[in-house]
């Protein structure tokens, strides 16, 4: 059974750095590329970033190049998103998600609140 277990979320302020992990089980995780994406209330799910399945190769949505950084660990089926100078704008359910024979795939996310 396939599973993606986000954590990591919180509430900081303007300006701070906080990390999320995405960690995955049920598939083989090192062929897969995993995607976060976010949902801020009352706005669709949009792409934050992505890697593929190697970690050679990651995309970032304009709004936070520069500023997160995607990651991952195939020997411990773990994708990180290293966010940095976090603005209040970032606000959102933040979500990893894979693609497999077509099927998405979705963790039950993790809160993250910026405000000051």
């Amino acid at each position: 059974q396939v599973q993606l277990v986000e954590s990591g979320g919180g509430l900081v302020q303007p300006g701070a750095s906080l990390t999320l992990s995405c960690t995955a089980s049920g598939f083989t995780f090192s062929n897969y590329r995993i995607t976060w994406y976010r949902q801020a209330p009352g706005k669709e799910r949009e792409l934050v970033a992505a890697i593929t399945s190697g970690g050679r190769n990651t995309n970032y949505a304009d709004s936070v190049k520069g500023r997160f950084t995607i990651s991952r660990d195939n020997a411990k089926s773990t994708v990180y998103l290293q966010m940095t100078s976090l603005k209040v704008e970032d606000t959102a359910v933040y979500y990893c998600n894979t693609q497999i024979l077509y099927r998405n795939y979705w963790g039950q996310g993790t809160q993250v609140t910026v405000s000051s």
